[in-house]
């Protein structure tokens, strides 16, 4: 059967979260323990043909380990990181979050720091509520003026990939730029999968051998045959775990589980082929959010590890060409993507906007973004790119190897 092969099922990442502290004598070896973590398990994945795409390493909020007295103090010590990492002998891309920042002056380093070191300064802003339920507005302003910030010191206004801003989420997300830890916590590592592939094929094939089913009866049957694809690799991958024996690292990094969500790349099959398999000519027409609730539930169906971070579905508008085509095409706009939210999405993942957007108007998705985070009880974010000097319907011309090129969409 097609979803038995491995090829259409990634490692997208398996990514440790680890606590520095201001000793910097102490971050070569705990840097290096964790690049090493990953790589011996890399092996076992791909010893068994799973391909593993990156290794990832998650910090405490960086205003406990790095010296945020000034911008160039931090620069200073983010330049040791980057050569410690540099000293790792892995042959796997290595991503570097720097984990939350917590205030004001935190948040205004930001843009300077992801300009100078781009993906080795991920980094993410929690929102929370007040007593009343109100979120944290002073927060929302001063993250989006590091947002305009970025998209004006970054070529096209790409940094802002290293930047987003969470509503309600948990540690232990294995994705950039949510991803954070907390000092409070063991170190630990989680998986994140890459799997459009996989659902597209099986999709295929059912339909092919399956023609003229009633919508029910298709419907049904697409639940089934997607939760037992990726309940079949799902098992695979605890049975590595389980057998698992890195005898000098084993004990340093706990497992806590896996992200069952999609992910979506420029280099997978698009999750708007996903939906043209279930029935719809594209994404966000008229029957969307029915497909969105169902693959969200098939994402929820994971029993044979725990779920971390959003395992549900996820619409990274420039990180998916079959959106981003969409965006040309005029099928979606922001509603619509905050809509399937609603259902269970990532939130505002990766969405170009109009250069010029006001920063009231960015504060304001981001508050019904956070609202709907809380009062639904999911995790969301919001990362937005503004695109100097492009208006809506303009095409980007990012250059990022992770990017593609869409239409720019208006904040309604």
């Amino acid at each position: 059967m097609i979803y038995k092969n491995k090829d259409l099922c990634k490692i997208r990442t398996i990514t440790t979260f680890l606590t520095l502290t201001n000793d910097k004598t102490t971050w070569e070896k705990e840097l290096l323990k964790a690049c090493s973590f990953c790589e011996n398990l890399s092996k076992k994945f791909i010893e068994e043909n799973y391909e593993v795409q990156s290794i990832r390493i998650v910090t405490n909020a960086f205003g406990e380990y790095l010296n945020t007295s000034s911008l160039q103090t931090a620069k200073e010590d983010l330049t040791l990181i980057s050569s410690i990492l540099d000293k790792s002998t892995t042959s796997l891309r290595i991503r570097f979050a720097i984990g939350e920042a917590k205030t004001f002056h935190e948040i205004s380093l930001l843009p300077e720091l992801i300009l100078s070191f781009g993906d080795l300064a991920n980094a993410c802003v929690n929102v929370n509520i007040d007593e009343n339920e109100i979120l944290d507005n002073e927060l929302i302003k001063q993250s989006v003026k590091a947002v305009k910030k970025i998209s004006q010191i970054t070529p096209r206004g790409e940094g802002n990939f290293n930047f987003t801003v969470n509503f309600n989420c948990k540690p232990f997300i294995p994705y950039f730029p949510a991803s954070y830890h907390e000092s409070n916590l063991e170190n630990a590592f989680v998986l994140g999968l890459e799997t459009p592939d996989l659902l597209v094929e099986v999709l295929k094939e059912f339909n092919q051998n399956n023609p003229n089913l009633s919508h029910n009866k298709a419907l049904g049957s697409y639940f089934n045959i997607l939760k037992e694809a990726l309940s079949y690799h799902c098992q695979n991958i605890k049975n590595i775990l389980d057998n698992f024996d890195e005898c000098e690292n084993k004990s340093s990094f706990i497992f806590k589980g896996i992200d069952s969500s999609a992910a979506p790349s420029k280099n997978c099959s698009s999750m708007v082929e996903v939906y043209k398999q279930m029935g719809l000519d594209s994404f966000g027409r008229a029957g969307t959010v029915e497909i969105s609730s169902l693959l969200t539930k098939v994402f929820k169906s994971v029993k044979e590890l725990p779920l971390v971070g959003f395992s549900g579905l996820m619409l990274a508008v420039v990180e998916d060409e079959g959106l981003a085509l969409g965006t040309m095409h005029k099928d979606f706009d922001i509603r619509t993507l905050l809509t399937n939210s609603a259902i269970c999405g990532i939130g505002l993942d990766t969405v170009p906007i109009e250069g010029d957007t006001s920063s009231l108007k960015i504060e304001q998705i981001m508050r019904d973004t956070g609202t709907m985070a809380f009062r639904l009880n999911k995790p969301l974010t919001v990362r937005l790119f503004p695109v100097p000097n492009l208006k809506e319907g303009d095409i980007t011309k990012f250059e990022s190897d992770d990017l593609c090129n869409s239409a720019v969409l208006a904040l309604p």
